[in-house]
């Protein structure tokens, strides 16, 4: 695969991924996972479509998901110190992360203290984002995923497509032909004549994490949510292993972006209706684990020792961006990816980062500033269709975000990052337009010099190109330049005296 880091596999420094325009040129061109974007994303919001529908207060259970965020994000500081008193009155640990070093030294430095190996791990995007497999393997410590779709991709050596189905962009033929050339290497083997039939393949995927589940000692996740009264956290899932992960381990850690908060349980209850709606199209999750601290009790359920680790990584920066914070609303249902058509097209990799698709591409540059190519390029990644925004469960306005990084990115100016001031430059390609603007400002500016340029493009209109040349030759390729009409309005106006008097030529 081009660009980006294998999860579950030691690659330091990761190679920079190309811009979005470029990665996505290359993808389209793959006509096997346009077939299986196309088939997938189609299926999955046709069926959303669907249980949303039965919900007459459909519109009120967003808009309370969004006030509810925006409430939380406003007073973020209250409610995570109440979260870090909740948490360590039940019994567990709060640790705090400025960025993903910090989270990663945290976490391998707590697994270390244990003195396992080896770890298993709830599907989770703040992990991935981190690059937390990659750390522990440089220390020795091997991570397993657990979830079916994070498995696939970590046998495939291959990279996290989608929010919620990670390996959308493989067909089952090719699951199958991962499966048994990968499992024996990671575990227990695949069974002899596996078949790319759904239960067939589920069935070796239970059976080799099987054992894992049965050996590991520490166990990784992240949350869904956190409730600050009174410090549980809440995990929603389609098929059980994550809550393999929350109970059998001794130990557990959990990483989890602090937006992720909210302030009372009862506000759970609009999460838990619109989430697996907007998600699986489920009317509930199979799957709902809460735990909060830990058990002292030998034979019960649950870890007895238990670490949250709290990451910021660009969150309290992006909190700052009055336009921007719409972003950490987010419950990662990934609704939005199942109705882009340029995700459709272009697939997950091609955003170059753990958060593809619209809102990949509203998250990812505000986490990561727009300094890098990828990154100022991912405001692009739209055609503003809005169909992201109609879909999301919290009215995230996606396009207005991307219009306002796309402003930033042209513009350049100051930013924060990590709480220093950093400048950011121009973003490269844009000069000419930037000059152009600058020129029309100045000539409207004057109305002498703007009406002598109009009478010279009229008289000189034959000689006009149907292209632009240069660097605009890529946008006229497609299009023809607008015909100049013979003479300008303002001269129009004053030879027909506003209209009421007809004259020859002219104005066509």
């Amino acid at each position: 695969m081009s660009g980006g880091t294998f999860v579950g596999m030691p690659a330091f420094p990761p190679p920079a991924p190309p811009a979005f325009p470029a990665a996505a040129r290359e993808a389209v061109g793959d006509t096997r996972l346009r077939a299986n974007l196309r088939h997938a994303t189609h299926t999955i919001r046709d069926k959303r479509a669907r249980a949303v529908a039965e919900l007459d207060d459909w519109a009120r259970l967003r808009e309370a998901g969004k006030q509810i965020k925006d409430h939380t994000l406003r007073h973020l500081d209250r409610y995570l110190v109440q979260l870090e008193e909740a948490v360590v009155r039940a019994g567990g640990t709060v640790h705090w992360a400025a960025d993903a070093d910090e989270a990663n030294r945290i976490v391998t430095g707590l697994v270390k203290a244990t003195g396992e190996r080896e770890v298993v791990k709830v599907k989770s995007m703040a992990t991935q984002e981190i690059g937390l497999n990659e750390a522990l393997e440089a220390e020795g410590i091997h991570a397993y995923e657990t979830d079916l779709a994070e498995l696939i991709v970590q046998l495939g050596k291959d990279r996290p497509s989608h929010i919620l189905v990670p390996a959308i962009h493989r067909n089952r033929g090719e699951i199958r032909d991962i499966f048994r050339k990968e499992m024996a290497g990671w575990g227990r083997p695949a069974p002899e004549g596996l078949t790319d039939t759904p239960a067939e393949l589920a069935e070796a995927a239970r059976l080799h994490l099987r054992e894992k589940f049965l050996r590991a000692k520490v166990g990784i996740s992240g949350a869904n949510f956190m409730v600050a009264e009174t410090g549980t956290l809440v995990v929603v899932e389609s098929e059980g292993n994550g809550r393999m992960c929350l109970t059998l381990p001794e130990t557990l850690i959990s990483v989890v972006g602090i937006e992720k908060t909210v302030p009372t349980w009862r506000d759970l209850e609009v999460f838990l209706q619109t989430l697996p709606r907007s998600s699986t199209a489920e009317r509930m999750n199979p799957y709902t684990s809460m735990w909060t601290g830990t058990t002292d009790a030998e034979t019960a359920d649950g870890p007895r020792t238990f670490h949250l680790v709290l990451l910021d990584n660009g969150r309290t920066d992006t909190l700052a961006d009055e336009v921007g914070r719409q972003a950490l609303r987010c419950i990662r249902c990934s609704a939005c990816l199942n109705v882009c058509p340029v995700y459709e097209r272009a697939g997950g990799h091609a955003y170059g980062s753990v958060y593809p698709g619209p809102i990949g591409a509203i998250l990812s540059p505000q986490l990561r500033g727009t300094q890098s190519e990828i990154d100022a390029s991912l405001p692009y990644a739209s055609s503003l269709c809005g169909a992201c925004y109609e879909v999301c469960p919290v009215a995230i306005d996606i396009p207005e975000v991307l219009v306002h990084l796309r402003e930033r990115v042209v513009q350049g100016g100051e930013a924060t990052r990590n709480g220093t001031k950093v400048m950011l430059k121009p973003a490269k390609g844009h000069a000419a337009e930037r000059a152009a603007m600058r020129a029309a400002g100045l000539a409207f500016a004057r109305p002498g010099a703007l009406r002598a340029g109009q009478r010279i493009v009229s008289r000189t209109r034959r000689f006009h190109p149907r292209t632009l040349p240069g660097p605009g030759r890529a946008w006229s390729a497609t299009r023809d330049l607008p015909k100049v009409p013979a003479e300008s309005f303002r001269d129009w106006w004053q030879r027909t005296d506003g209209g009421r008097h007809s004259g020859k030529g002219g104005g066509k």
